[in-house]
């Protein structure tokens, strides 16, 4: 983890841009901010965003990844860093990406949670390429899409099989 200059948590919390990329504060955790950013991103999901056709959700999504590129250029330019941990909207756009579809029973989004942060933490091919290769905000945000990607492919085959593997033998 790279340490912010002086100053650069006190700027991020004055101003809107900064909240953005901090995921309304979760950047702000002092251990494990892409952790507790996936954790928070959670809420919103849970409380409005499950309900939502299919296409609204893609249009928040797309919105979302678009608002987050706009707020980690900021976040970028203010602290120096290239990928400051500081920044989390990343994590959120994964995490939603990851849920997309996803039954809201606590057993499905817990797996979800995991399966996005593994892609995350290992970064599997395309997730390393992206996060070595393209940088900058769209950087940022690129990689935990992927990521997020990844892991909806997988909680949609779990989905697929899971009458298979529950049915009574």
């Amino acid at each position: 983890m790279t340490l912010l200059p002086v100053g650069t948590r006190r700027r991020m919390m004055r101003h809107p841009r900064g909240w953005i990329a901090a995921g309304f504060g979760a950047g702000f955790s002092p251990k494990a901010p892409g952790t507790v950013g996936s954790l928070v991103a959670i809420l919103p999901w849970w409380l409005w965003m499950h309900d939502l056709p299919a296409a609204e959700y893609a249009a928040v999504l797309i919105l979302a990844f678009a608002v987050g590129i706009w707020a980690a250029r900021w976040a970028i330019r203010e602290s120096g860093v290239a990928d400051p941990s500081i920044v989390v909207w990343d994590e959120f756009v994964g995490v939603w990406l990851a849920l997309w579809l996803v039954p809201a029973e606590w057993p499905w989004v817990l797996a979800a949670f995991g399966v996005f942060r593994l892609f995350d933490v290992c970064k599997p091919w395309p997730v390393r390429w992206a996060d070595r290769h393209v940088k900058g905000a769209f950087g940022t945000m690129l990689d935990d899409a992927l990521a997020g990607l990844m892991a909806l492919a997988v909680m949609q085959l779990a989905l697929s099989l899971w009458p298979l593997l529950a049915a009574p033998a």
